[in-house]
């Protein structure tokens, strides 16, 4: 290999590291990260308006439970890439507490989640 070879090269690998390094991942807003995941679980009137929320099936009463909606789908696919710690910790008991105790909410969900991340995927 020539000298010229291995310095382009090697110039290459360095770009991509610092492309790589350089990469900032943005999390999603931390303004609701005062949210108690544990009362609302616990709370069937709480969880099933944040639940038909989620489906469009009844309004969203609060602005956390809109950006839930908005951010759910994407969250889920990325496994919560974007998520900040405590959205992490919520997004687990969320999924925790539906697979467990409502298996069949946690189905519709999922097929909503995919329904959104493929009409995001055509925009």
């Amino acid at each position: 290999m020539s000298r010229v070879s291995v310095v382009i090269a090697f110039l290459a690998v360095s770009a991509m590291v610092i492309s790589i390094k350089s990469e900032e991942i943005h999390l999603y807003t931390d303004k609701y990260d005062y949210i108690d995941y544990d009362e609302i679980l616990a709370n069937d009137r709480i969880r099933n308006q944040y639940y038909n929320c989620y489906l469009g099936t009844g309004s969203c009463l609060t602005p956390d439970a809109k950006f839930f909606k908005d951010m759910f789908p994407e969250a889920l696919v990325t496994k919560c890439k974007y998520c900040t710690e405590k959205q992490k910790n919520g997004f687990e008991k969320i999924v925790t507490y539906y697979t467990e105790k409502e298996p069949e909410a946690w189905e519709k969900v999922l097929r909503k989640a995919i329904e959104d991340a493929r009409s995001r995927s055509k925009q």
